[in-house]
């Protein structure tokens, strides 16, 4: 068994990495090769121009850094109201506390796809169609976030609070001071799959936007995709690039998360 574990391995990071690579090398290619049978790999020429017309697209570059600002802006809202709910449930005591946390638990098993409709006339009612605020403020606030801090919290020494009060600490303060700098692993998870939510969301923001100029980088290649059917070779230039930030976050945050989402796994 222990030496099966490695070729089970390298053929499950070859699965996994091999789409990936496709796209890449696909982005290289002439219009037709991309589906051209019988399937080969590499491309006959390599076509630079693929990537450095998509570059020099200025409705791409536009998406992108809107989803850039907006996925950085969601994973910021994420954290400050997930860590605070968190904080909430695991250490306050007030009325109506365990009700309140089967409802939070109760959202886990609820589809997004269920409740998009009422989502959708709810911000609509509120004016909130064509801005950046209609992507970033739905969605932020998750019971599965919620849960998976306040376990993390559960964890936290009673200890450390009760010296903190002894000095004099309210709960704001002991928050700030004592459980944040504690979890520093656990809002690395929360941040980067709530940036990673944001950048692959696409139905929301089809519902939602409808300025140009205010395309999402999925909105955009869908859009591309169905405007320029032909253009498959730019198309998967586009994919792989608007791939790219992501692939960097998890290779910065790469020990955080996983070191993270183990210590969270075993306390």
């Amino acid at each position: 068994m222990r030496f099966a574990r490695y070729p089970l391995a390298a053929l499950f990071v070859f699965a996994a990495l091999f789409p990936l690579a496709w796209m890449a090398v696909a982005g290289f290619k002439a219009k037709t090769e991309v589906v051209a049978t019988p399937f080969q790999f590499f491309p006959e020429v390599w076509r630079w121009e693929n990537y450095t017309r998509m570059l020099g697209d200025e409705a791409f570059l536009r998406s992108l850094g809107v989803t850039f600002v907006g996925a950085v802006l969601f994973a910021a809202l994420s954290l400050v109201v997930n860590s605070l709910g968190a904080y909430v449930f695991a250490r306050l005591e007030f009325a109506f506390k365990r009700t309140l946390w089967v409802i939070v638990i109760t959202t886990m098993f609820i589809p997004a796809i269920a409740i998009m409709l009422t989502s959708f006339i709810v911000v609509t009612q509120l004016g909130m169609l064509d801005t950046l605020a209609v992507l970033v403020i739905p969605g932020a606030a998750s019971g599965l976030q919620v849960f998976f801090l306040r376990q993390y919290y559960l964890a936290v020494p009673r200890a450390l609070e009760e010296a903190a009060q002894l000095d004099g600490a309210g709960p704001w303060r002991i928050f700030s001071r004592i459980f944040i700098p504690l979890s520093k692993g656990a809002l690395v998870v929360v941040g980067a799959t709530s940036f990673l939510a944001f950048w692959n969301a696409y139905i929301w923001p089809v519902l939602t936007i409808t300025d140009p100029d205010l395309f999402q980088v999925q909105q955009y290649l869908a859009t591309f995709r169905s405007d320029r059917t032909s253009e498959l070779g730019l198309l998967m230039a586009g994919s792989t690039l608007a791939a790219l930030p992501v692939i960097v976050l998890f290779l910065i945050f790469q020990r955080q998360i996983i070191a993270g989402v183990r210590i969270t796994g075993l306390k």
